[in-house]
């Protein structure tokens, strides 16, 4: 068993890593605050407490900071200083900009066939002009009446009209997609022949979003587990911003990011400015768990399509990298990866 790391040097390491990278003051109060509470302990009460279980009854201690110490008594690099020595410190926006470098496209835009304000041609020809070499067409499924969502049948319809622009777009390609609804049982509200037939299916939830955190948990590990689905959508469901502002749903985030990697989906990055989802605490999960990431605008119109970067910072305020990142790769690497979910 190796040697006990001193978890007080690793808590003020992480707060000096925090503060270099920008990050919010709170967060590094919280690391500084917990190594002087340590420091304060007598010796060995830090150990014995962790054996115990018990350091989070210290005033401060919450579950990232009980894990770190308890990785750093163990004699391990906590993950949380692992992550933030990996980025060296560096301003996130740099490291965001970074991975918006590396995009090459967008998994998740909408078209005036849903509830977008403009036509697929006018996202397209924007996405092309962003430099993008894809963008995945993904308008709302029947269910969210409130969002136009399309029918099998019109949907059928946006596929023939996919099919034509592409001829007159190539080499850039607009990808047939929907962002799907999740339904409470963890349905997904498309007929599935046509689902198989799309090259990427973004999978949200849009309705019940209070419910229960044990029924939240097994509606998107049953979405997850779908061989259709290959992205889960704006995770929690939450809005920061504008009038419809809403907490994040609940859900045991462990339980469904393992089921992200097992199925080898990926957990979107959504930059929406009035989403920013999912919150940082959850995204770090995400990351800690090797879940694959999609990093999308969720654009409604074309001006929106360059609000990738603030999915980009937060990414890389939370460890992400490019190779994580499914939308870094070409379009037939993409392809590839979906594929394998539909058969």
């Amino acid at each position: 068993m190796p040697d006990a790391r001193d978890p007080i040097a690793d808590l003020r390491r992480i707060a000096f890593l925090l503060e270099a990278a920008q990050e919010p003051t709170y967060r590094v109060r919280a690391f500084r605050g917990a190594a002087s509470l340590l420091q304060g302990l007598p010796s060995g009460e830090a150990a014995a407490r962790s054996r115990a279980g018990s350091l989070r009854e210290l005033p401060g201690i919450g579950e990232v900071l009980e894990r770190s110490i308890a990785e750093s008594l163990r004699g391990e690099v906590p993950v949380y200083l692992r992550r933030l020595e990996a980025t060296g410190g560096r301003v996130v926006a740099d490291l965001g900009a970074e991975l918006c470098a590396a995009l090459r496209g967008d998994c998740h835009v909408h078209s005036d066939w849903s509830d977008g304000g403009s036509p697929i041609a006018e996202m397209a020809e924007t996405a092309r002009e962003l430099g993008h070499g894809y963008m995945v067409l993904t308008d709302h499924s029947p269910s969210l009446k409130v969002a136009n969502g399309l029918s099998a049948a019109r949907l059928e319809q946006e596929l023939i009209e996919v099919a034509r622009l592409n001829t007159d777009l190539a080499p850039f390609r607009i990808l047939t997609g929907i962002e799907v609804d999740i339904l409470p049982d963890g349905s997904l509200d498309q007929d599935r022949e046509l689902l198989e037939r799309l090259d990427l299916v973004v999978g949200s939830v849009h309705s019940e979003l209070r419910m229960a955190e044990r029924l939240m948990t097994r509606r998107l590990v049953t979405a997850l587990a779908d061989p259709m689905l290959d992205v889960l959508g704006h995770p929690t469901g939450r809005m920061v911003a504008g009038q419809r502002r809403r907490p994040p749903s609940a859900f045991d985030a462990e339980i469904v990011f393992a089921a992200a990697v097992r199925f080898d989906k990926a957990i979107e990055v959504n930059a929406r400015p009035e989403r920013l989802d999912p919150p940082k605490r959850i995204l770090r999960l995400a990351v800690e768990a090797g879940c694959r990431i999609a990093i999308d605008s969720d654009a409604h119109a074309p001006g929106q399509l360059a609000w990738l970067p603030y999915g980009c910072d937060r990414a890389a305020a939370c460890g992400v990298e490019a190779a994580m990142v499914v939308n870094t790769w070409e379009v037939n690497q993409l392809l590839s990866w979906t594929g394998s979910h539909g058969q």
